[in-house]
């Protein structure tokens, strides 16, 4: 078993694991690796010339420094069940720290998947809410290019809250991103339904967003209860306050 960054004759393999661990579609997939993706960025192990596990990171901050969220973590089928998440995890943690980076952030993509994150020294780190809704009034909605969302966005942060500049060019790449006049929104659409991928700010603007973009019905993510991104501290730096915008 070997663990590094990946060479580029690998990518074809890193490629086609996403697809057997996501089930995304070659377009989305592409679209990772031409404007999200950096081998200096991502880790993978390598098992008798096969790529086994393999995770990526967007680099991001807070008030106590430099963070990584990890992303896109994955085991192929083939090799599940033998402690690579581990072991890629525990690596990554060794080669972050050694950078000075001062936490990781994740976000598991399953209830059952906290349990397993928290026994490799993640803790809970912030909680979101769902909720849906359908269209009433218009409200003042602005389409905004990646840099303008994450400076309004970045506003609207609680004290502590992660800033997360890096991936929002990728995120444009499939989501909407758009500013009000009191909340910034991200998200996508699924025939006449809007999913929010994160609405910061006045979650009671929801209605009136759905009718300002012609759309009968939507859900909403937005701060709450249920918990939703985990932290694993590197440094002596203080933790992360909140983390609610996703790449899902």
């Amino acid at each position: 078993m070997n663990i590094d960054f990946p060479k580029a004759s690998q990518y074809p393999a890193l490629k086609a694991l996403w697809a057997e661990a996501f089930g995304d579609e070659e377009s989305f997939i592409d679209l990772f690796f031409a404007t999200g993706f950096s081998p200096d960025r991502c880790r993978c192990i390598t098992i008798n010339s096969d790529v086994a596990a393999a995770l990526y990171w967007f680099d991001c901050e807070a008030e106590g420094g430099k963070l990584a969220y990890l992303y896109a973590v994955a085991t192929a089928k083939a090799h599940q069940g033998k402690g690579l998440c581990r072991a890629l995890t525990e690596d990554t943690h060794a080669h972050l720290k050694a950078r000075g980076y001062a936490g990781a952030i994740l976000v598991p993509a399953e209830p059952s998947l906290f349990a397993m994150y928290g026994k490799m020294g993640y803790q809970n780190l912030s909680c979101m809410n769902s909720f849906s809704c359908t269209a009433a009034g218009i409200c003042d909605l602005r389409p905004a290019a990646p840099e303008g969302y994450a400076a309004a966005r970045n506003a609207l942060l609680p004290t502590g809250g992660v800033r997360q500049a890096m991936g929002i060019s990728y995120l444009a790449g499939y989501a909407e991103l758009y500013i009000g006049a009191d909340f910034t929104l991200a998200g996508v659409r699924k025939g006449d339904t809007f999913i929010a991928m994160e609405l910061l700010g006045n979650k009671d603007a929801a209605p009136a967003i759905l009718g300002a973009l012609g759309l009968k019905q939507g859900s909403f993510r937005t701060p709450g209860s249920k918990p939703f991104a985990m932290y694993h501290s590197l440094s002596e730096s203080p933790a992360p306050t909140y983390f609610g915008l996703a790449f899902d």
